[in-house]
């Protein structure tokens, strides 16, 4: 666009009347853009950065009055301007230059100060009326100081689709009389507000989909109870610079006792808490993960599980086909009890943590079947891979027992040579597979987790613990 506008200021050097070719394409290019109906270029123009947005004003004069009429989205952050009181400058001018309507309001990080009547003053803009999409975070300074959410960013509650508040402190008292009819997002990160003001916000979002909670304060136990809800992300945090982690009130239980649509459960950072999570009606759970034993205490219906091990395994749960887990070791005793508890299983991932005394001499009895090793465990994933004895134990129970086995990643801590390749070819009994046609690949991994906390609203993606491990060593 910048281009098409320095192309139409400039003369262009013509011969009895004719564009060169340089300037017929600038020329061609700037008119199928402009052939668009207006409804098309606002929307465009829409979800541009908000000052990339503006400058549309100066490709050509049909363009001018696009920006003011399209829906304002305004992202108050760097590429507005790299300076904190610019930034403050740019976003009143916006507010009454544009008229609206706005689609997006994006504050994230900004510095409170003296700035609360001037940061009310812009939530209350009537350029803001019908807003679809807020965020909403102070950068903090001081843990020790108050850092009040607007009530005035609680006004759009009646059309928001989007929220996402962080490190701030919710008004408890309005709790009760909110009512978020089209809210599908929520995002609450370092957020301070009592137990039952979270239980009265979500029971007023009839239509919520996705849940995102990190690192909040003020909240011991959360009990979900949710017609609509398909995904929750939760976790605390080991530092958190909102508060002091040591003295704050955290999350320590999660209770999912009517979710009817939940289709993936992500304890994100579970060495972290909540210690317990409690499972009781969940009938479409078809992902879970990450587990650890930094939860204490898991319950899956009926079934139960202590820092990992089973205590108690008397209700299959054959909705979940991808399970995740963190285990020292690796456990084979621990990750042998969960995949008998998910029978239908299609993917598992898991990380390790080598431990010198783990012992992985689990032997396969084929008169006790394991119904997904038999029937349905498709692809194995394993991070930490370091080839040494516990490893190759833990690896080989799958490449021998898996018969739907189709794929098995190695993430490979060392150098994958060929030398090294050929001696775990041997170790791990490749030739003896159980699916003779399951492939095998190791890759050096650089990273260690398996998610991020995005996928959480990442409905759309079928598996979101699905990424290359890095670079890939040759196939066996």
């Amino acid at each position: 666009m910048a281009a098409a506008a320095t192309a139409k200021k400039r003369k262009p050097n013509r011969i009895d009347g004719q564009d060169t070719p340089d300037n017929r394409d600038r020329d061609e290019m700037l008119d199928h853009i402009s052939r668009l109906p207006n409804e098309v270029l606002g929307t465009i123009i829409s979800l541009l950065p908000t000052k990339d947005g503006a400058r549309t004003q100066a490709v050509a004069r049909r363009w001018r009055h696009l920006w003011r009429s399209a829906p304002l989205n305004l992202q108050v952050d760097y590429h507005l301007s790299g300076q904190d009181r610019k930034r403050v400058i740019f976003v009143t001018k916006i507010l009454v230059d544009h008229p609206g309507p706005a689609r997006r309001f994006s504050l994230r990080g900004i510095l409170l100060r003296d700035r609360y009547s001037k940061i009310d003053g812009w939530l209350l803009s009537r350029t803001l009326n019908g807003l679809r999409e807020i965020e909403f975070s102070y950068e903090i300074e001081n843990r020790l100081l108050p850092y009040p959410l607007p009530p005035s960013a609680l006004r759009f509650a009646p059309t928001l689709c989007v929220a996402d508040i962080g490190s701030c402190d919710f008004p408890n008292e309005l709790a009760p009389s909110l009512n978020f009819p089209c809210l599908k997002q929520l995002t609450l990160r370092s957020v301070s507000m009592s137990e039952d003001a979270l239980h009265s916000l979500l029971s007023g979002c009839p239509v919520l989909e996705s849940l995102l909670l990190l690192n909040n304060a003020g909240i011991v136990s959360l009990r979900i109870s949710s017609p609509t809800l398909r995904s929750i992300g939760f976790s605390n945090a080991q530092y958190c610079f909102r508060f002091n982690v040591q003295d704050a009130i955290m999350l320590q239980e999660l209770v999912i006792e009517h979710a009817p649509c939940l289709e993936r459960l992500l304890p994100l950072y579970p060495n972290h808490g909540p210690a317990a999570i409690r499972v009781m009606h969940a009938p479409k759970l078809e992902i879970l993960g990450l587990l650890s034993d930094g939860i204490s205490r898991l319950e899956l219906g009926t079934s139960v599980f202590q820092e990992m091990m089973a205590v108690s395994l008397t209700s299959p749960m054959c909705t979940v086909k991808i399970l995740v887990l963190d285990t020292k070791g690796p456990n084979l005793d621990a990750v042998v009890n969960f995949i008998m508890c998910f029978p239908c299983l299609e993917k598992l991932y898991i990380i390790s943590h080598p431990m010198k005394t783990m012992k992985n001499v689990l032997r396969y009895n084929p008169l006790h079947p394991i119904k997904c090793l038999e029937l349905h465990l498709e692809k194995v994933v394993l991070k930490n891979y370091d080839g040494k004895k516990p490893d190759v134990d833990f690896a080989k129970f799958f490449v021998l027992n898996a018969k739907a086995l189709k794929k098995m990643e190695f993430g490979v801590l060392n150098n994958c040579n060929d030398k090294w390749l050929a001696n775990q070819h041997r170790r791990l009994q490749l030739d003896n597979r159980a699916s003779q046609g399951a492939e095998f690949q190791f890759k050096s991994q650089y990273s260690t987790l398996f998610t991020n906390n995005k996928h959480t609203h990442d409905l759309w993606m079928a598996d979101p613990f699905d990424s290359s491990l890095c670079r890939c060593c040759p196939r066996i």
